[in-house]
């Protein structure tokens, strides 16, 4: 089961939605403890970065992401819940993230339209010799919606990026846990062929 943290942010039901449609057993789940028997995370989040962090606290799925992560049960993370991977964030000084992953939050150089609004390509970032488990080796488009990106801590994370503006961190990879920037749930085929291969890495 593909637990879908649910601390109340947002609109969970299409990120649960997409999973089922490519065959996941995806469900919502707002009690820890049923979280933490799940055989995979996904950690969603919309808005703003505190309110996300303060949220996720508040209702204790910070530390059930915490341990799924340590203990390498696939974990994805989504927008701003990639974002709560880090430490901190530009947009709420002063407001700590989970600190799984080194690197700072900071909003999309100047030059472009803010928050970025659109469909955009995604190249995947060949480590090692082989590209991201869940991105492959082409570039493929997906909607994103943000103001912010990761300036990682360690290059080696990095699974993709996107042009807007400048480089932008699109996708991250650590092990069992890959994070995107963009929406995979709102990113058609694509996006569905990425949850798809989520899925599969769960075993399902």
């Amino acid at each position: 089961m593909i637990a879908v943290l649910d601390y109340g942010i947002g609109n969970l039901r299409s990120a649960e939605k997409a999973l089922q449609y490519v065959g996941a057993d995806a469900r919502l789940v707002s009690d820890p403890e049923q979280a933490r028997r799940a055989d995979a995370v996904v950690l969603p989040g919309v808005g703003a970065f505190g309110a996300c962090a303060e949220a996720l606290r508040e209702s204790g799925l910070d530390e059930v992401a915490r341990e799924a992560i340590a203990e390498q049960r696939p974990t994805l993370a989504v927008c701003i819940g990639m974002q709560l991977l880090f430490d901190e964030s530009e947009e709420s000084p002063g407001c700590h993230g989970l600190g799984i992953l080194p690197g700072v939050i900071r909003r999309i150089p100047p030059g472009v339209r803010r928050p970025q609004m659109q469909w955009n390509l995604v190249e995947p970032v060949s480590r090692d010799g082989r590209s991201s488990g869940l991105l492959g080796d082409k570039g493929e488009w997906f909607y994103f919606v943000h103001g912010y990106a990761a300036e990682l801590g360690s290059p080696a994370d990095l699974a993709g990026t996107c042009q807007y503006g400048a480089t932008l961190t699109a996708a991250v990879e650590r092990g069992s846990l890959f994070a995107t920037q963009f929406h995979p749930e709102k990113s058609g085929r694509a996006g569905l062929a990425l949850l798809a291969r989520f899925a599969k890495a769960c075993g399902g």
